[in-house]
């Protein structure tokens, strides 16, 4: 274990989030609010911090995939606790478990949250909140490579933090690479707040609405969350972009490249619309008698599809009131989620491509043993370690899932409640059904169960090996 260099890299990362501190502070101050002192002394420790730990820079600079892995786990909850820091020193989330909680959340781009009133924090509060979200939809890893040049590194971090059962490069070099997705990210959020502010919704709303869609993330700064926004511009614009943020950055980079036949030739992509378009008109059909027009029904069913197969967590109506037949669609899509590549959680789409075409294989090679065919994705060859990696990861989600909804059981919540959490934290979504669903909040949960809900979300969010990994002794010997 190179320990120099985590120590380095965990100085810059600590500079990084007490430079990204400056706005919320910022926002404090035009508003005149007095905790963004708070903002001022979180800011100041960690600047400090990260400038004595980055102070010497390592002998060796060799990352191997150990190094990668821990790093970007433990990267993720040093931010996280340094992010909960101004919430409970200005007394709006007074206990810091719960602080960490919502900050974990935010970060992870999950949207759950134990308030029981949003509207009561203050506006660099919610600012920093939803910052948050934009932060980790893209990973907040990502940015550093996108600032500074690691070299052959890189690839361990950015496979590491970024979702999905491969990683590929838009161009050769990583750094370009990661600056190419921050690039794509920046504007199409740009240009979602620009619309929301044609739509008359103010800027401090346009922006924090913006974060929270483009980082997949949900958190809201009403306690109706998009319900508050009577519009159905404004809710339409935030439920396209919802859709758009959920699809793989690389076909936005091939549409910008003029290679439309590859975007074409995605499957990912197409099956990912299809399931939006399929699960849609399903809902659509299911609630019309709930409300006033078809369009009432089609508008609130496309933003709750949006929402939970993207794994935002916004939400205009409570759909825990929906039949059972659209929920029961919902909390699959919660399992589903967007695509590989995006700032959507879930298991992804195209792991679920591969797993239904590798079962295709093996049900054709039971009616033709000694057949030979090639796995393939878009006219491309699979692997075999891909397809065991994804099979691995499956594993991994279901025992996951069981062991944690046995332990957050202890709390004695009934099983769809606590079910749709761990569902909601491990997809990184945010609302489940009943007690935690799109109007209510994690709030009741014990501090043990928010320990596990905390621990799914990390997991979620960098697809459960990083985190896992720090459990296994083999990481902490030195070889």
């Amino acid at each position: 274990m190179n320990y120099p260099l985590l120590r380095y890299l965990f100085g810059m990362i600590l500079l990084i989030v007490a430079a990204f501190l400056v706005l919320p502070l910022a926002v404090a101050v035009i508003y005149g609010e007095s905790s963004g002192i708070y903002f001022l002394y979180t800011m100041i420790a960690a600047g400090l911090l990260g400038f004595l730990l980055t102070r010497f820079k390592p002998a060796k600079r060799d990352m191997y995939a150990r190094e990668g892995f821990v790093f970007t786990a433990l990267a993720w909850v040093v931010i996280s606790l340094i992010g909960a820091a101004p919430f409970t020193l200005s007394g709006q989330i007074p206990s810091y478990l719960d602080a960490v909680f919502e900050t974990v959340s935010g970060f992870t781009t999950t949207g759950a949250s134990i308030l029981t009133n949003v509207e009561a924090l203050d506006n660099g509060m919610l600012f920093w909140r939803s910052f948050t979200h934009w932060l980790g939809g893209m990973g907040i890893l990502v940015f550093m490579l996108s600032l500074v040049n690691m070299g052959g590194q890189a690839n361990h971090l950015l496979r590491a933090e970024s979702p999905g059962p491969t990683v590929s490069k838009m161009v050769p070099n990583m750094r370009k690479s990661a600056a190419i997705l921050y690039g794509i990210y920046i504007v199409m959020t740009a240009v979602e707040v620009v619309l929301l502010l044609i739509g008359g919704m103010p800027l401090f709303d346009s922006l924090c609405t913006a974060f929270g869609t483009a980082g997949t993330g949900g958190f809201g700064i009403k306690n109706s969350s998009m319900g508050y926004y009577d519009s159905y511009y404004l809710q339409g614009v935030v439920s396209v972009f919802m859709a758009l943020f959920g699809v793989n950055f690389n076909v936005y980079f091939f549409l910008l490249m003029k290679k439309y036949a590859m975007v074409w030739r995605n499957t990912e992509v197409r099956a990912y619309f299809a399931i939006i378009a399929g699960s849609t008109l399903i809902i659509t059909l299911n609630i019309l008698g709930m409300f006033p027009t078809a369009f009432d029904a089609f508008h609130h069913a496309f933003f709750a599809v949006s929402s939970v197969i993207t794994t935002t967590g916004f939400s205009t109506t409570d759909f825990d009131l929906w039949p059972q037949l659209s929920r029961c669609i919902l909390v699959l899509l919660m399992i589903v989620g967007a695509c590989a590549g995006s700032t959507g959680g879930g298991v992804k789409v195209s792991r679920l491509v591969i797993l239904c075409k590798a079962l295709g294989s093996e049900l054709r090679k039971l009616l033709h043993p000694r057949s030979v065919r090639v796995l393939t994705v878009d006219g491309k060859p699979v692997s075999r370690e891909t397809v065991q990696g994804v099979q691995s990861y499956m594993t991994l989600y279901f025992l996951v899932t069981l062991v944690s909804v046995l332990l957050v059981a202890l709390d004695n919540l009934d099983f769809v409640t606590t079910f749709t959490a761990v569902m909601a934290t491990l997809n990184n979504i945010g609302p489940g059904l009943n007690q935690v669903g799109p109007m209510m909040n994690f709030g009741a949960y014990s501090n043990f169960a928010k320990l596990v809900l905390i621990f799914d979300m990390l997991a979620g969010r960098l697809e459960i090996f990083p985190m896992l990994v720090l459990f296994l002794p083999d990481t902490w010997r030195r070889f």
